[in-house]
């Protein structure tokens, strides 16, 4: 796996810088003002803008003790973006980097939620769409066919939903301006919610939440305040996959800001959810892209000497339980070799599986 030139990775943490500060120029006018609030114990900051006759409008911005955030509200009123430069950026990344951008309607429509709000209230991009932002992450170059997806999916902690006190617009309102064929596809077990989206090609969006507490939320739709209408699909694993989630550029257009899992969690979350797909010809489709993927972030993690990382979020699953630790075994005996050497680099031994098969 070979590394981009130091000039590329420094290019593409620059874009996302960009990125992040056009989208919080737009979502938040000079003529508002930001004020902190307490929430159980925690500081937020929000943004109250001005309306002609009643009160202020008050919008979620984030953590107080997120550095990004509160160095962007502190600096404010000194952002200035320039699209066509972040144009020009993004094509010399995949020009000259090598770096794929994501399918180009997938990017639209990821660009239409992120307009629309939905990092800003802590959502988090989750499969092949996220991938594609990994390589420019990590500074390594990754094959563009392990990005390739029909869907995009965004996931929401539900306790963040429900107490962040904000919202999207209706999601169907925005997937629409992306494409009018665009409608609501009913849950199965509660037709009254809606998880997903799909137009007339068949393009589905799906939201998804962590399983709460138990296996009697799989497989439930839950509703999800701050998500304009849409519930969300309660799913098990989820809530470690997107747990400190980590922020970067989707290479589309001029650059969007997203937030996707830590791609050390994206790796071990593959390992275990391909242990529990399908044994028909689309679960083993599935199954393999898991795992090609998971194999590529251990190699690529491995190749830029952050293998702490991945062993600790290794161990961190592992030590949840008889259930995790099989899904883990599963996927390992099943990857291909280079990603359970990358594994076994990681936890320091041989063979990444047989490190965990006798304890």
């Amino acid at each position: 796996m070979k590394q981009i030139d130091i000039s590329y990775r420094t290019l593409f943490a620059e874009l996302s810088q960009r990125a992040l500060d056009a989208q919080f120029e737009a979502d938040f006018p000079l003529e508002g003002r930001f004020v902190t609030v307490p929430v159980k114990g925690k500081a937020y900051w929000y943004f109250d803008l001005p309306t002609p006759d009643g009160p202020d409008k008050r919008r979620y911005v984030g953590p107080v003790a997120d550095p990004e955030i509160t160095a962007r509200v502190n600096d404010h009123k000194e952002i200035k973006d320039n699209i066509k430069e972040r144009r020009r950026l993004v094509g010399t990344l995949k020009r000259s980097a090598g770096l794929a951008g994501p399918d180009p309607f997938a990017g639209d429509v990821t660009k239409a939620l992120a307009e629309a709000g939905l990092f800003r209230l802590r959502a988090v991009l989750i499969g092949s769409v996220a991938f594609s932002c990994y390589p420019g992450l990590l500074g390594v170059r990754m094959p563009s066919t392990a990005m390739q997806t029909g869907d995009a999916d965004y996931a929401q902690d539900f306790a963040i939903s429900a107490e962040i006190g904000d919202s999207l617009p209706p999601i169907l309102d925005v997937l629409q301006s992306v494409d009018p064929a665009f409608r609501a596809v009913p849950h199965q077990a509660d037709r009254a919610k809606v998880v997903a989206f799909t137009n007339a090609k068949g393009y589905r969006v799906e939201f998804l939440t962590g399983n709460r507490g138990s296996d009697e939320y799989s497989g439930k739709p839950s509703p999800m305040p701050a998500l304009g209408g849409a519930s969300a699909e309660s799913l098990r694993f989820l809530d470690y996959l997107i747990y400190e989630p980590v922020r970067t550029v989707l290479l589309h257009r001029e650059g969007v800001s997203v937030i996707v899992p830590a791609p050390e969690r994206y790796a071990v979350h593959k390992l275990i959810v391909s242990s529990r797909r399908l044994t028909d010809a689309v679960g083993r489709a599935k199954r393999d892209k898991d795992l090609h993927q998971a194999s590529l972030l251990a190699q690529a993690l491995v190749e830029t000497r952050q293998s702490d990382i991945l062993a600790e979020a290794y161990e961190e699953a592992w030590a949840r339980g008889n259930s995790w630790q099989e899904g883990i075994r599963v996927g390992l005996d099943a990857m291909p070799d280079p990603g359970r050497n990358a594994f076994a680099t990681a936890l320091g031994s041989p063979m990444a599986k047989s490190t965990r098969a006798t304890e």
